[in-house]
């Protein structure tokens, strides 16, 4: 099975100026073309790069799986090491992500330094700033300031703190915020996320800075009047950076959204393997999000225990064993967007920044207004393959806002913490299809979901009726082996200890902590 999708050919677009549709070829293996003639021709593989490691083999599964969105299926084994809590080290992102991207995004601002027009350099240093803060979030201390530079005879780059990398991230998105952008120009055919807008990687570059200012809100570092201050100072986005749907040629293979290729192409990944998790469906039972995140079983919903893979009891008392039970499985329709950046996780992050100020009437402005547009970006979505009908009921319940007004997402006044609660809990449902690796990590930051400890194995039929809705819980296979605890990180890819002399030893499982994941469970 190839996990590498989507991948543009540079030597093609270089030589031949392919379209819009070649962009999205993956049988070609990138070329280290040397020279360029113009950065914006690497643009759409850095783009569609980075927004397919998202939801890619490793991030969009492994998140989806300790994010517990979803859990193995009882009747295949691909995904039983995540959900076994096995040393895994995202290999696949971690090369595509620093051979791939951040190379191609390099060889943009390298050829683009000098120009008077900085378009192409400022996209450019956003996403490498952007990959560099995703990656140093997942592995934690990675080769950073000596990276990439094996031109320069650097082929065993020393490996830099986490702190550290974030302190120049910082440093890099203010002076990048400082652009002068007012005579420069970026070519519309060649952006394939905000069509040549500078006014809105402007505000990407904005949303980029809060993002990083906001993970690091447990540390001793964190100020967050300075924040507010930024957030009331500053313009962020309100149109997602994303890969959108219509992009896709989803007939063609190679040039479908990752999770339908991984279905589609021939390996059944998704069909096969991915069931839905029993606590998320709890959460989420009356949200209309659930219609276009999970097929029904019948006439409902049905999810499973995380990890329970080798039960063969009947925990809900139907007379159906738990490994003949049919389970819901995922949805990606053919016009499912790639998210690099949403605009919920901005207006969350904002909304989480006013309630420690103590401002809940503002808190709660953003708040609706992420939940809001999570809903919008699901009705955009929709499955055009739908009875028209059906589609157009579900298009209008996706635009009715009962949820923050009645429905379980109503936002409820209280302390900081609890505030922090609501909003967190409503991000890990908004990043559901789009941003598995962000509920991995702000699970890291906040907490939440929060988990429970309860032994699904001893009483799973008590386990299934008392349940502890919107929680986490430890996998029942992997139970054992992380002495009941969640991953915190992934283990380092072996290729990056064993080719590197300067490499730190490999961690022993997945446990260890990034530097700013502070707060206690």
């Amino acid at each position: 099975m190839k996990h590498k999708l989507i991948t543009v050919s540079l030597a093609c677009l270089t030589l031949f100026g392919w379209g819009c549709d070649n962009y999205l070829d993956i049988n070609e293996d990138p070329n280290m073309l040397r020279e360029i003639p113009d950065a914006k021709v690497v643009l759409p593989a850095a783009e569609i790069g980075l927004a397919n490691q998202l939801m890619g083999w490793d991030f969009g599964f492994g998140g989806g799986f300790w994010g517990q969105y979803w859990t193995q299926a009882y009747s295949a084994s691909q995904f039983k090491f995540l959900c076994e809590y096995q040393e895994t080290s995202f290999s696949n992102a971690y090369t595509e992500l620093t051979a791939g991207v951040l190379n191609d995004l390099e060889r943009m601002k390298t050829v683009s330094a000098e120009s008077t027009n900085k378009g192409n350099y400022f996209v450019a240093e956003a996403l490498s700033i952007f990959t560099w803060q995703i990656m140093t979030d997942v592995w934690g201390d990675i080769p950073y300031f000596e990276a990439l530079k094996g031109n320069e005879g650097i082929v065993s780059p020393k490996f830099d703190k986490g702190s550290e990398i974030y302190a120049d991230l910082l440093t890099r998105v203010d002076a990048l915020i400082a652009t002068d952008l007012s005579e420069s120009t970026l070519d519309a055919n060649y952006d394939f996320v905000y069509g040549g807008y500078l006014s809105d990687w402007k505000a990407f570059a904005n949303s980029l800075k809060l993002k990083l200012m906001m993970r690091l809100s447990e540390t001793s570092s964190y100020d967050n009047a300075a924040v507010v201050s930024f957030i009331e100072a500053s313009n962020f986005i309100t149109s997602s950076a994303k890969i959108s749907g219509a992009v896709w040629a989803d007939k063609e293979e190679g040039k479908r959204h990752p999770m339908r290729e991984f279905q589609q192409g021939g390996a059944n990944n998704l069909s096969t393997n991915v069931i839905a998790t029993k606590n998320f469906l709890d959460y989420i039972n009356n949200d209309p999000r659930l219609e276009t995140l999970f097929e029904k079983t019948g006439s409902a919903h049905k999810g499973a225990f995380v990890g329970d893979f080798d039960s063969n009891e009947d925990s809900d008392g139907d007379g159906v064993k738990d490994d003949s039970e049919k389970y819901s499985q995922p949805v990606f329709s053919k016009t499912t967007s790639l998210i690099i950046m949403s605009t919920w996780e901005i207006n969350f992050f904002i909304a989480e920044a006013y309630v420690r100020a103590g401002d809940n009437a503002k808190a709660k402005q953003y708040y609706d207004q992420g939940v809001k547009d999570s809903k919008l970006q699901h009705a955009s979505d929709v499955d055009p393959d739908m009875k028209a009908e059906d589609r157009s009921a579900l298009i209008a319940t996706l635009y009715n806002d009962d949820i923050i007004t009645t429905g379980y997402a109503t936002w409820v006044n209280g302390s900081v913490e609890e505030g922090i609660k609501q909003i967190a809990m409503q991000k890990w449902v908004a990043n559901a299809n789009y941003q598995h690796i962000e509920s991995f990590l702000e699970h890291n930051r906040t907490k939440y979901p929060a988990t429970n400890l309860v032994d699904i194995r001893k009483d799973r039929a008590e386990a299934f009726t008392n349940f502890p809705v919107g929680s986490l819980t430890i996998s029942v296979a992997g139970r054992a082996k992380t002495n009941a605890k969640l991953p915190s990180a992934p283990i380092y890819p072996a290729s990056v200890l064993t080719r590197n002399v300067n490499a730190p030893a490999q961690r022993a499982d997945l446990l260890s902590k990034v530097w700013w994941n502070l707060k206690a469970e």
